[in-house]
């Protein structure tokens, strides 16, 4: 039987899963792994490991618990190591930096925030900002939509201008939220949002970060901004 792994915390950790249920079918309980000052949160591994709902939920479900209870280097769903054994040889192997990394994230959450246009706003603001732009489509209106040639230039111009217009607001976004939070970094990239950021936020200035979000959102109302969190810190976490 593999094992599959949550999260490492310190030894000391105040409040460690004692009987809880982790993934599987029936789900497999949740017990640690010890070496040195550290500690895995780990269950025994279903032979099928697949991201169905229920065992995603179970995953996050752990993280919560323990994240509670102070700082976790959470795992991705999909941790799996060949054995308990493997787990303690990689504690060893990196029990400084993990320990290290556990000081840096302590009393810390993550928070994921995306952001994309309103289309017609943005559209409305592009119009406004440029005046040729909106010549040209009352021109093309006035003469019934315009010729094919005319549509293509119009649209051209309207576009590229949309896209100075996303890079912009995506430092605008960078800019609002970065006073809130004690860091950032990227997230994944994707198509379809013009920032995709998270943001490292202790725990106690929550309030302060989604003041600032929403804030952000009166500011910049052509702006659609998605918020998760808060989160275990994934993406600061090595």
């Amino acid at each position: 039987m593999t094992t599959y792994v949550y999260a490492i915390a310190r030894r000391t950790h105040d409040r460690l899963p004692g009987r809880m249920a982790g993934i599987g079918d029936p789900p497999c309980p949740v017990r640690t792994v010890e070496q040195g000052d550290l500690v895995a949160l780990v269950s025994d591994a279903p032979q099928e490991l697949r991201p169905k709902r229920r065992d995603l939920l179970a995953h996050q479900s752990v993280l919560a618990e323990a994240g509670a209870g102070g700082a976790v280097l959470p795992m991705r769903f999909g941790g799996v190591s060949p054995d308990d054994d493997a787990v303690r040889a990689v504690l060893a192997e990196h029990e400084q930096r993990y320990l290290a990394r556990l000081e840096a994230l302590d009393g810390k959450v993550e928070y994921n925030v995306k952001a994309t246009h309103d289309e017609q706003a943005v559209l409305h603001q592009v119009l406004s900002e440029y005046p040729e732009l909106r010549a040209m489509s009352e021109a093309n209106r006035k003469a019934g939509g315009g010729t094919y040639e005319q549509k293509l230039r119009l649209g051209e111009r309207i576009a590229a201008a949309v896209r100075r217009r996303e890079a912009a607001d995506a430092a605008l976004v960078q800019r609002a939220l970065d006073g809130a939070a004690e860091t950032r970094c990227p997230g994944p990239q994707s198509t379809g949002w013009l920032a995709n950021l998270s943001f490292l936020v202790p725990r106690e200035d929550t309030a302060d970060f989604i003041a600032a979000v929403d804030a952000l959102r009166a500011r910049a109302p052509h702006l659609v901004v998605q918020v998760h969190g808060p989160l275990p810190p994934y993406s600061f976490t090595e």
